[in-house]
């Protein structure tokens, strides 16, 4: 039994990650030169409590998001992934808005949640001392962040491990069916045959759909803006802050991301359909999360921002995700993943387990299944060149990010590979100093011309400035 997975994020990395302790042969296809660079790439990266989604409305993204957390927890011991289980405020700056938390705290007790309850002004001033106002806050001890693309990547590479084959720089350009059967994918590398075709393709998932009639559901993008400040930049909360949230969106947040920065965003606006690639920042956008952020934090000034962003959220008719196998045998959607997306992944890739099984499949464990996979450790106080002085990251760690991409199949070399494996090029001069140093060692390490090295996969080749920098080093 062949199963195609099309899509690299972290809910394709996921289901590849679950199938693969099955006798069944896998495949992972992803356009891009990299694993978790859609979607994925780009948001809070946070692991949701699940209070948010009303279950009536919403039952996938309800029940999904709460099983999605429990499983986190273990997954993340499992695969050695970054984290922080920090736990949540939603802050109520009015008592009009004090109502609203006691709706979501009912939702979530509906929903199955752990641990939640809500602080007086006092008990919230006491966690966070340096909130701008609060007259009351819902606790979620459970919610926690990651590094989203990292998480990709750790999935991905316990599934290569466990016999997993990744496909990257294949576009899949059509679905072939025979007699309301799956045959494979149409590809820009070629035919791929398959029984079973799994869509987890983000904002391009109803495009998929569409292939086998499957056209009862549209996605939109959704696009949210983010800042990052410097490392020193003031006071960084030890928890994620929500504000109270709105029927679009659960509002700006401020938090501490994995790596140690302060960040707030995102905001929320609906793009046509048609610009699903659309990942540009605006003024506007930007003064927008900076201004609501700081109602519940005192921020930085503007100048100490290090960096902005972008990223599109797949928005699908009627907001519930979709996970069904369709009427042409062998295909089943897994789409309009957006928040929580990330947390219910490891539900969602259980889910289609499940759906799996009920089509018939014999789905017989592996004898031996490796359950565990080591992350990237470099000795940032031992032995090495130093490469990012930012982040102290030194040149065998590099070179072990660059073998461990060749090893998923990665073949364009591209220095946001390094960085999402790294942590270089992520610190306050955001590449300045490094960047050229880590092409270089991306030219030897792929026996490459410099002119070949990407920043992020091909159309971003490096500039003639900054060959000739490295020529005159």
């Amino acid at each position: 039994m062949r199963v195609a997975i099309i899509g690299a994020g972290i809910v394709g990395a996921s289901i590849a990650r679950e199938l693969s302790r099955y006798e069944v042969e896998v495949h992972l296809v992803e356009r891009e030169a990299d694993v978790g660079w859609g979607v994925s790439k780009a948001n809070t990266g946070l692991i949701h409590a699940g209070y948010d989604d009303d279950p009536e409305r919403f039952p996938n993204r309800a029940r999904l998001c709460v099983e999605g957390n429990r499983i986190w927890h273990r997954w993340v011991e499992e695969l050695d992934i970054p984290h922080a289980w920090s736990g949540a405020l939603v802050i109520a700056k009015e008592e009009s808005e004090v109502k609203v938390l006691e709706g979501l705290l009912r939702r979530g007790e509906r929903n199955r949640v752990p641990e939640l309850r809500i602080l007086e002004r006092d008990e919230a001033l006491s966690m966070e001392p340096n909130l701008v106002k609060v007259e009351a806050a819902l606790y979620a001890p459970t919610v926690g962040q990651i590094s989203p693309p990292q998480a990709v990547i750790a999935l991905v590479e316990n599934a290569v491990d466990n016999g997993v084959k990744v496909h990257l720089d294949t576009e899949v350009r059509g679905v072939e069916v025979s007699g309301e059967k799956v045959r494979g994918l149409r590809t820009s590398a070629g035919f791929l045959e398959a029984d079973i075709v799994i869509n987890a393709a983000g904002l391009y998932a109803d495009e998929i759909s569409r292939e086998v009639g499957a056209d009862y559901f549209e996605i939109r993008p959704r696009k949210g803006e983010y800042l990052i400040f410097d490392e020193d930049a003031g006071p960084k909360p030890s928890r994620v802050l929500f504000p109270t949230p709105s029927e679009r969106s659960k509002g700006v947040v401020v938090t501490t991301e994995v790596q140690g920065h302060l960040m707030v965003g995102p905001n929320a606006q609906d793009l046509p359909k048609e610009e699903k690639d659309d990942r540009s920042t605006t003024p506007k956008g930007l003064r927008e999360i900076y201004k609501k952020a700081s109602e519940i934090w005192p921020l930085p000034p503007l100048n100490k921002v290090i960096r902005t962003f972008s990223g599109l959220r797949p928005e699908p008719t009627g907001g519930d995700f979709v996970i069904r196998a369709e009427d042409v045998w062998g295909f089943v959607n897994v789409a309009g993943m957006r928040s929580p997306g990330l947390t219910a992944a490891p539900a969602v890739a259980k889910e289609v387990a499940r759906i799996l099984a009920g089509m018939g499949i014999d789905l017989r464990e592996k004898t031996k299944w490796k359950v565990r996979r080591r992350g990237i450790h470099g000795n940032r106080a031992g032995q090495g060149r130093v490469i990012c002085r930012c982040n102290l990251v030194r040149e065998p760690e590099i070179r072990e990010a660059i073998r461990r991409m060749k090893r998923i199949g990665v073949k364009t070399p591209s220095v946001d590979s390094v960085k999402f494996r790294t942590s270089a090029t992520t610190g306050t001069c955001q590449g300045s100093f490094c960047r050229i140093e880590i092409a270089s060692i991306l030219a030897e390490e792929f026996n490459s011309p410099l002119w070949d090295v990407t920043l992020k996969g091909r159309g971003s080749e490096l500039g003639v400035g900054d060959v000739k920098v490295l020529l005159r080093r």
